[in-house]
């Protein structure tokens, strides 16, 4: 089936083999060396530090490797094994518990799984934490971010007892749009942060942990540790700096446009955008049919239409529901609010 317009972040159509290699021939001329203090990793690195207002910044060639090796510094650092994240965080959802069977940490999930983190919620962890971990946004709950005093109460908090804080900034370069603020200042609250370069720009990897100087000399351990410290990353350094160049300034419109997308679908009443706006160019759409049936009906509309709404739909208690998430970026931008809209109805028309 191919993808012709597509609403899935991570569609095919904007990683395509050709297209990328076509990006990457972009950010080089025939002298650019593969290593060293003028190579494409070095080069990355120090921009995000800059972007970052930190020390210093380390490639990694994933997130998953980034946020442990953070957390398990923290935790030797304080000689705590527990660090606190909400129950749906990364960490617990989506990395099969690396944390405890590679560096036997444990994790204290903080609050209701449905809803943001609040002050009291950290309160109430009687336990002694080596670290503490926000992921902005909350991306398995509709992409939501606690308000900007929330968050530097809730860091502050932290902090005077003893606990670390970290960053889970996958999307950080989305929750920016909403907090106004440079990506300093946001950085600032926190003693380490972790980006990813293929998510919001777009890049075919890897992600760039940042903090001070000695915090990151013992990052560098553990990344050859682990088997991270990859000699030839260049290619993926090469698409996180044109996603840098080239989407890093687009991320505001992406916010405005998914802001006007849920506004047509929850006008329309089709289905159900929530935040109702979206706080980041990250929503999620509810839709009154069960998985099983959006699945079908979505493969259907692409086999059709070449229209790729979702990749992934989310079940709910109730069978006959369903959710997906939109995170709009270069793909989306195509799709009017109104032909989002019309879809969403062949959709269901398709599923029942």
């Amino acid at each position: 089936m191919s993808v012709r317009r597509s609403l899935f972040l991570h569609s095919e159509l904007r990683r395509r083999p050709h297209d990328l290699l076509r990006s990457m021939l972009a950010q080089v001329d025939p002298a650019t060396p593969p290593n060293g203090p003028d190579g494409p990793v070095a080069t990355l690195e120090r921009r995000v530090a800059s972007l970052l207002g930190t020390d210093e910044a380390l490639f990694f060639p994933s997130g998953t490797m980034a946020q442990q090796v953070a957390v398990r510094i923290h935790a030797d650092r304080r000689g705590r094994r527990a660090f606190a994240a909400h129950p749906q965080c990364h960490l617990e959802v989506w990395e099969q518990q690396g944390y405890a069977v590679v560096h036997g940490l444990r994790f204290q999930p903080v609050g209701d799984r449905h809803r943001l983190i609040t002050l009291a919620d950290l309160a109430a962890v009687a336990e002694p934490l080596a670290a503490a971990v926000w992921e902005l946004p909350q991306r398995d709950i509709g992409g939501v971010l606690p308000e900007w005093d929330d968050l530097v109460a809730q860091t502050t908090a932290m902090r005077e007892r003893g606990a670390a804080v970290h960053l889970d900034g996958a999307r950080l370069w989305e929750a920016q749009t909403y907090y106004q603020r440079p990506f300093a200042e946001i950085v600032a609250l926190f003693d380490t942060a972790y980006v990813s370069f293929y998510k919001g720009l777009q890049g075919v990897g890897g992600a760039a942990l940042a903090g001070d100087a000695a915090l990151m000399a013992e990052a560098r351990v553990w990344r050859r540790r682990l088997g991270g410290d990859v000699y030839d990353a260049w290619p993926l350094a090469l698409t996180a700096l044109h996603g840098l160049d080239t989407v890093l300034s687009r991320l505001p419109a992406h916010r405005e446009h998914g802001v006007a997308i849920a506004a047509a679908i929850n006008a329309d009443g089709v289905a159900r955008a929530f935040p109702d706006p979206p706080q980041t160019p990250i929503f999620h759409v509810h839709l009154p049919i069960g998985p099983d049936a959006a699945m079908r009906a979505a493969d259907a509309l692409l086999a059709a239409d070449g229209v790729e709404l979702f990749g992934r739909v989310r079940s709910a208690p109730d069978p006959d529901r369903c959710s997906f998430e939109v995170s709009v970026g270069e793909n989306a931008m195509d799709l009017a609010p109104d032909e989002v809209v019309t879809f969403l109805h062949e959709l269901l028309r398709r599923a029942t």
